[in-house]
């Protein structure tokens, strides 16, 4: 096989085109001759050697057909577009035209070496009977109708003709002078393009010709390639000359020597002949050719690739021993020399994935395999991600490797549980462990047991976390939690290993043993585990042990599943902790008075030992609170506060309203209370209390006028007595009578204002009149209130209230009282309406 290097060996650019050398029955041939020419169709080679011998090879190189056309070399072959005839043309000037499959055939031999020939694209067709060739001259030979061959000088005179392309209506061809081209439907040379540099030897370095498509030709002579362009040229410039023009559209100088040209899309595949210096003995030899991928300008090329093939015997070839057949359906290249064919053709992708595994770039080569993986033959998704994890592995990198585990791995667990043992060869089971699956698909419980252990003996904390991540049925709980338990007896203590146990008790519902865990841990979770197992049974006689861990989250627990655990039980369970016994009552009393009202007497001495500030409240809003044992608890006490209110809820207001003035010595608060109790006999006593202290005086004179006339505490005040802010009560005291005589006059307006609006209100209404149809009965008589016959006299009367009477049905009213009342109403006492209405005819 060919070897295609890079200038320089390291670079990273990814190649353009493979190569491979032409092997099986190519080999055997050129071990015994060597190669002078040779064409390419579609379906298969022809090739041609020194010897004078034309082999069809099918495209692995394999012998199809020989033929012996000379004992010289054979100069060269041409195919038309069907693939069903061939000319040859050889040394000996010998020129065979024949049909593969069919027994038509020309025969020639002229009297000097042919060069070249070609036969017309179609020549399969009866009209197209067509070749031409090359020597000292260019002959067209045509098929006349009597099955008579004729020809035709094209060209003469400008030396041999090296090379010729033919393609639809147009032939090219190169001489010692440079390019023509010949219109065959016109039978006219269109151009000539000249040769540049004509210091080379046209024998040695040929011309080479490529036709791109039916009206661009490629020349590549020397160092030198033009693109040409046939146009049509417009009527009017017609006059004598041919109707199509040639124009260069692109010309420029390559490196080295053109020995072959081919079209790729836009692009073009340059082989070059390449000589160097050595540096040793200063002379030039013969390098490897190079193949090269060219991006046409106006008048200059972009390099696209360029690789150097090792073909053999290239240290011996020339210029002109290099040719460069293609195929333009397949996009391959062949490279031909005396002793060796090689096959380029573009890089698929599978290529491009071996040249990035190469490079050890496996992502990009994983990414590209899913991305084409419907074209890929040769690789597998699965296989390249596998490389890559071992390539990860080697190189250090075990997470990014776990973590590619889970996309390259998907759901096949053969393949996880390898990859574990693996992991574990190389002791980084810890790696691979978060990215284990868990669902779809599952391991076997061995390979997570595996890792547990592995993280129980380094790492508590990691195998805390897997523990709480994991599915609980993933791996043999039992063995789990015994394996904890022998560490715990070396570390009894240790609150991870703890924490993780009661979680594994969990997992095997052994509630009881995880909740007296929880417990011990005063773990946050303890109440979620009651509530989420209903395990209310099992903290019966753990009330204690919760109240200590959460007091508020305890007592809200037990009074929101009462029925499951009674307020006696608790009350029972707390009754050696009479602080959290208080909290729980305490709460029990805030949600409902009444449901522990059998342990309201034990609170009293639980708020006067606990909760002070919450005492009087609870003394007030309970309606089941022995008042003697409370009030007897808090005169042992001294609580003054609560005595008074209890003494004042027991009726005995005096001795409160005493305790008030003597122990709190506050005023305002004696004022305060007689207000509430408003007892004239409490405002005497107090008056009689404050007499002699001034500072009480002060507070009665300020705040006494809105219930006790103020001349009473005036006039028992003492002559000469000095009493604070006497001026200024004083003067609020008017105030207050002011404000009061404004008040009550202002309301009395208020009044009669109202009463005159509803007077006249009443008066409009009442003046309205009323309707009164066929439909209405008297309620008396019961009979139509309006007579049968208009005509007639009648008299009704109609009530505010809309009874209507005839006045005959109506009772005589007295003289004491001509107001007349509606006997319906008055009978069901919704007050009398008067009669608005009388109607008479």
């Amino acid at each position: 096989m060919a070897e295609a290097e890079e200038q320089e060996e390291e670079s990273e650019e990814e190649p353009k085109l493979k190569y491979e050398r032409l092997s099986n029955g190519v080999t055997e041939i050129l071990q015994k001759d060597a190669a002078s020419c040779m064409t390419v169709h579609d379906k298969f080679l022809a090739l041609g050697t020194h010897y004078g011998k034309v082999y069809l090879l099918d495209v692995q190189g394999n012998i199809t057909q020989k033929f012996d056309i000379s004992p010289v070399k054979i100069n060269q072959i041409s195919l038309d577009e069907s693939g069903e005839h061939m000319g040859v043309c050889s040394e000996d000037g010998k020129v065979q035209v024949f049909g593969l499959y069919s027994g038509e055939e020309f025969h020639e031999t002229f009297d000097c070496p042919i060069k070249i020939i070609a036969v017309h694209p179609h020549f399969v067709r009866s009209s197209c009977k067509q070749f031409v060739t090359g020597g000292k001259k260019l002959l067209l030979f045509e098929r006349s109708w009597m099955s008579r061959w004729k020809s035709s000088v094209l060209h003469e005179g400008e030396g041999n003709i090296r090379s010729v392309k033919w393609r639809g209506h147009l032939i090219a061809w190169a001489n010692n002078m440079g390019v023509k081209i010949f219109d065959i439907t016109s039978k006219q040379r269109i151009t000539n393009v000249p040769r540049d540099d004509i210091s080379l030897r046209p024998d040695m370095y040929p011309c080479s010709l490529c036709w791109k498509d039916s009206v661009t030709l490629i020349i590549g002579w020397g160092p030198s390639v033009k693109i040409c362009s046939v146009k049509e040229r417009h009527a009017s410039e017609m006059r004598d000359l041919p109707s199509r023009y040639v124009e260069i559209v692109s010309q420029f100088e390559t490196e080295f020597y053109i020995s072959g040209l081919a079209p790729l899309c836009d692009q073009l595949v340059v082989l070059s002949y390449v000589k160097e210096v050595s540096e040793k003995t200063e002379r030039e030899y013969c390098a490897r050719p190079r193949l090269d991928i060219i991006q046409p300008l106006s008048e200059t090329c972009e390099e696209i690739s360029s690789d150097a093939l090792t073909v053999r015997g290239f240290q011996e070839n020339e210029c002109r021993d290099y040719h460069l057949e293609y195929s333009e359906g397949e996009s391959l290249f062949y490279i031909v020399s005396p002793r060796d064919v090689v096959v380029a053709k573009e890089r698929d992708q599978d290529d491009h994935i071996d040249w990035l595994l190469e490079k050890k770039k496996y992502e990009e080569a994983l990414m590209a395999a899913e991305i084409s993986q419907k074209n890929i033959k040769r690789h597998k998704i699965l296989d390249i991600g596998l490389a890559y994890i071992n390539h990860l592995v080697e190189k250090g990198e075990y997470d990014i490797a776990a973590r590619k585990c889970q996309k390259i791995l998907g759901k096949n667990a053969a393949l996880w549980e390898y990859e574990v043992y693996k992991f574990k060869e190389i002791g980084q089971l810890k790696a691979i462990s978060p990215y284990l699956p868990r669902g779809d698909p599952v391991l076997k419980p061995l390979i997570y047991e595996m890792i547990l252990h592995e993280f129980l003996e380094s790492d508590y904390e990691g195998f805390a976390t897997l523990i709480r991540e994991w599915p609980g049925d993933l791996y043999n709980n039992s063995v789990i939690v015994q394996a904890v338990r022998d560490h715990l007896k070396k570390d009894s203590q240790n609150r991870t290993l703890l924490k993780t146990l009661a979680e594994l008790y969990t997992y095997d519902k052994n509630y009881g043993n995880a909740l007296e865990i929880y417990l011990t841990l005063r773990h946050k979770d303890v109440f979620q585990l009651i509530h989420k197992h209903n395990l209310f049974s099992s903290i019966k006689d753990k009330i204690v042990l919760l109240m200590d861990f959460d007091s508020e989250k305890a007592v809200d627990m037990l009074l929101d599943n009462e029925d499951k655990i009674s307020i006696k039980k608790v009350v029972e369970e707390l009754e050696d902790r009479p602080e959290l016994q208080h909290v729980y009552l305490h709460k029990l009393f805030k949600r409902d008075h009444h449901k522990g009202q059998r342990y309201h007497e034990k609170q009293i001495s639980l708020y006067a030992e606990f909760d002070r500030p919450n005492l009087l409240p609870f003394l007030r809003d309970s309606i089941h609170c022995p008042l003697e044992k409370a009030l007897e608890i808090c005169q042992q006490r001294n609580f003054v506060e609560e005595t008074v209110y209890l003494l004042s809820r027991m009726g005995n207001s005096r001795s409160a309203l005493k305790m008030i003035m003597e122990e709190l010595h506050d005023v305002d608060k004696a004022i305060d209370f007689a207000k509430e109790q408003d007892d004239g006999e409490l405002w005497e006593d107090l008056i009689l209390y404050s007499i002699d202290k001034p500072p009480f005086i002060t507070g009665l004179l300020n705040n006494i006028g809105t219930h006790v006339d103020p001349i009473l505490l005036i006039h028992r005040i003492k002559e000469g007595m000095e009493i604070p802010n006497l001026r200024d009560s004083l003067v609020k005291i008017l105030q207050d009578y002011n404000l009061q005589i404004l008040l009550r006059e202002g309301c009395k307006k208020i009044l009669v204002a109202d009463s005159l609006s509803l007077l006249k209100k009443m008066h409009r209404t009442q003046m309205k009149g009323i309707l009164v149809d066929e439909e209405d009965i008297c309620e008396s008589c019961l009979s139509p209130i309006l007579p049968s016959d208009a005509a007639k006299p009648f008299s009704v009367v109609v009530f505010h209230c809309r009874h209507m009477f005839h006045k005959e049905c109506l009772p005589m009213t007295s003289m004491s009282s001509p107001v007349q009342f509606c006997n319906i109403c008055s009978a069901k006492h919704r007050g009398p309406g008067s009669a608005i209405l009388e109607m008479k005819k």
